[in-house]
């Protein structure tokens, strides 16, 4: 299934997209969950069966949210692609270096990603989102990729100036609307094996990032383990899993988004992520 949080006639709910409908579940379901959090967290029970009695809205009639807009925390790894991490310059790591975003400085798609007033770096990092479906605390290896409820596109857009302030990322990963969170998410029954599917990240069209998932540092089963070794993953929680080589702020010169662009994150069966730039009104 793809699942997807939207706004419909000013109205927020969740449901299902077939091809080119969207189906609100979310109304029909609403005595039993209230979001797409709830929902995920219950394992999708019920889901499937309620698309029959779901109201179809065709999805250029619907305004996009986050996938889910309300997650408990969201874990991201960074330097988790060996080219990503030589063109930083950074060490090898026996662990996934993690940081946070906070749920408030996410965007869904076709929504702007927002150039803040006080920088001009705003910089792409197309990624793979792990929404995860069953809580747990210290899971082991072999049993993490069961926690996995799905999957989804995610830009984690950095503000590099304020990232560079500090050694910690915290400050540069949360301006608002700067994470974009979508389409949907899929699934991990319908994806399949993640390793050679391709991630791309387009910037007015031109290829700036592309990498498959075999070539992570530290795979998903991994994140999974060692984030759950220091706090409780809960369901609805979301790892944003790294972003690969090419990011904008290594090129020479440096290549940031600015007002006007439009940025692209696809993977393979799974969709694309689009949001135009805009600045931040002064």
């Amino acid at each position: 299934m793809r699942l997807s949080t939207v706004k419909i006639a000013g109205r927020t709910t969740w449901g299902v997209v077939e091809g080119e409908r969207f189906l609100d579940v979310g109304a029909v379901l609403s005595a039993r969950y209230t979001d797409l959090k709830s929902a995920v967290a219950a394992g999708f029970d019920g889901v499937a069966a309620a698309t029959a009695a779901a109201a179809a809205t065709p999805v250029d009639s619907v305004e996009w949210l986050p996938v889910i807009p309300n997650p408990d925390k969201i874990l991201c790894v960074g330097l988790n692609y060996e080219m990503h991490r030589k063109e930083t310059g950074r060490s090898e790591v026996e662990n996934p270096t993690i940081f946070a975003r906070y749920a408030n400085s996410q965007t869904g798609h076709l929504a702007p990603i927002i150039r803040p007033k006080v920088s001009t770096e705003l910089d792409f990092e197309g990624e793979l989102a792990v929404i995860i479906g069953k809580p747990g605390r210290y899971i082991p290896y072999a049993e993490a990729m069961s926690h996995v409820a799905g999957y989804a596109c995610y830009n984690d857009g950095s503000i590099r100036d304020f990232q560079r302030h500090t050694h910690q990322f915290t400050p540069g990963k949360n301006f608002p609307d700067t994470g974009a969170f979508g389409p949907w998410m899929m699934t991990s029954d319908e994806l399949g094996p993640l390793s050679e599917l391709r991630l791309q990240t387009r910037l007015n069209g031109e290829v700036v990032q592309e990498a498959t998932f075999s070539q992570m540092i530290f795979d998903i089963a991994r994140q999974i383990e060692y984030c759950s070794s220091f706090t409780l993953l809960e369901a609805g929680d979301v790892i944003v899993s790294g972003t690969p080589g090419g990011v904008g702020a290594k090129r020479n010169p440096p290549h940031w988004m600015k007002p006007g662009d439009v940025v692209e994150v696809q993977i393979d069966r799974l969709g694309t992520l689009r949001n135009p730039i805009m600045e931040e009104a002064r």
